[in-house]
Formats: structure tokens, sequence, C-alpha cells
């Protein structure tokens, strides 16, 4: 595990946290190959039943690291050099796959936002399932102001959340909004003021892993698949992993409450 990215694991919950606070958690190498390790790993543990996705020093991810971008276009960095562009294409999308992982793995994703989100650290968020934001954080997708197009899958994700047009608007400008803008808009789930965010913000993910995982893993597909399948194709998705979530622990034991009265204990399998 790098420096950059600090992990935690506590009543279900997995914490992802970018942690390069002297530069907003702007994107590094060690940091992206380390996410891109502990993402599929923690899917796949069953000791996890929610990821959460954050950044440390009161930012969430700036995005990339422009400064860097400026060293390599002058000239000083050494990390290009002699490299084709297939080659950084291929480097670039291999990287990307990261939201892929965290727009489908089979447990539910959030992205704590306590001050900034910017480039492709919004796009981060935006993959993730759900977004919790402080009031006052300032999310743009930034990238036209470094006259770049956007990456890590955002020009996907938020269309889907703020209507068309609004995306388009949020990337041609690159506005700077609110966390409360961001949640008139939809593209956040719930905001919080500085008082009580940290406590709202976890007890949230808490809620989440408290959930019947399993369930909300097929409700993931069923939803991705309505995104972009036909209503047959759902149709399909859905009846296929109804019949799945009845073979459940969680299952059962929700529908022996109901009969008893009780609030189910759900332990995500």
């Amino acid at each position: 595990m790098s420096d950059h990215l600090l992990e935690t694991l506590e009543d279900g919950v997995c914490t992802l946290t970018m942690n390069r606070p002297e530069a907003r958690n702007a994107m590094s190498g060690s940091m992206m190959v380390a996410l891109n390790e502990a993402v599929p790993r923690v899917a796949a543990d069953p000791a996890v039943r929610c990821v959460v996705l954050t950044g440390a020093g009161g930012a969430f991810c700036s995005g990339g690291d422009v400064k860097g971008f400026a060293s390599d276009n002058a000239g000083e960095g050494k990390s290009g050099e002699g490299t084709s562009l297939e080659s950084k294409v291929h480097s670039l999308r291999q990287g990307m796959e990261l939201s892929r992982m965290l727009h489908e793995m089979p447990k539910p994703t959030l992205a704590i936002i306590p001050g900034p989100a910017a480039g492709a650290g919004l796009s981060l968020a935006l993959a993730c399932d759900l977004r919790f934001a402080l009031d006052t954080a300032k999310i743009t997708t930034a990238f036209s102001k470094i006259g770049a197009s956007g990456d890590y899958g955002g020009s996907y994700f938020l269309p889907y959340l703020v209507g068309a047009a609004k995306a388009r608007e949020l990337y041609f400008t690159a506005d700077v909004i609110s966390g409360t803008e961001a949640y008139a808009l939809g593209l956040v789930n719930k905001v919080a003021s500085s008082d009580t965010f940290e406590a709202e913000s976890q007890a949230y993910a808490k809620h989440l892993a408290s959930l019947p995982t399993v369930a909300l893993g097929y409700m993931k597909k069923n939803l991705n698949a309505a995104q972009n399948g036909t209503l047959s194709d759902v149709f399909d998705h859905e009846a296929m992993h109804m019949m799945r979530c009845f073979m459940t622990d969680d299952h059962k034991a929700a529908a022996q409450a109901f009969v008893e009265k009780r609030t189910p204990v759900f332990n995500g399998r």
C-alpha cells in the first residue's frame, strides 16, 4: 500500500483515503497503482460490505497532477520521453478501469467529498454509486480550464445524473458549484454542514454496510443494465437476480423477521 492511499476497515466499511493533502490529493502514479490494486481486492473481500472513497486534509481529489503535466510539456518530465501516443492512450485506458470497478463492483460504493473534487477526481466520485458532500465543497469538471476533454468516465456518468444539457454546460464552462448546488442538481445524494459532516457521512456508510449486500449487488447489475439495455434485457437480469436473492441467507432472515414483526439483521450472505 502506497503512502498516497490509506485503507481502513471498520463495521463492514472499507475506507480508501487518497492521501496527498499538500496537493489536494491530486492523482500520483503510486496512488493510482494502489487504488487499482485495492479496489478489486476489497470488492472480493467478504468482510467488506461498503466501500468508501474519500480524501485527506479537507479535500476529495483535485484530479490529475497539472504541475506534472506542465513539467512534462516543458521537457522536464522523464516518464513520457520516447513514449508513443498509442502507449500513452493504453496506459491511461488501463488506469481508467478504476472507475468501471467502482461502478460495477457488487457492493455499494460511496464517495465522501469533504472538499474540492475536480477533473478526474470528480469522475471517480461520479463512478461511485452514491455521493455525500460537505455543503461548501467546491465541485468542478475543471477540464476545459486546462484545455483537456476529460477522462475516468465523467462524460458517461454526469449526463445520467444531471441531464445532457446541464452536463455539457458543466463540462464546457468548468463552473465551480458548491455541495449544496450539486445536491440540488442531483449530482450528490446527501450534504451536511461542517458541524455534522463527519458523523453523518460515517453513519451513512455504516447504514449502507448494514443492508443486504448480495441483493444490493444484484440491484447494481439491474440498474447498470437499464442504463444502456432494452426493457427485455432488464427483465432478464431482474428475473435471474431476484431468484438468486431468494436463495440468500439475508432474504430468508428478512422473511422470517417480517413474519415475526421485527427488524431484520443482514449479514451480507
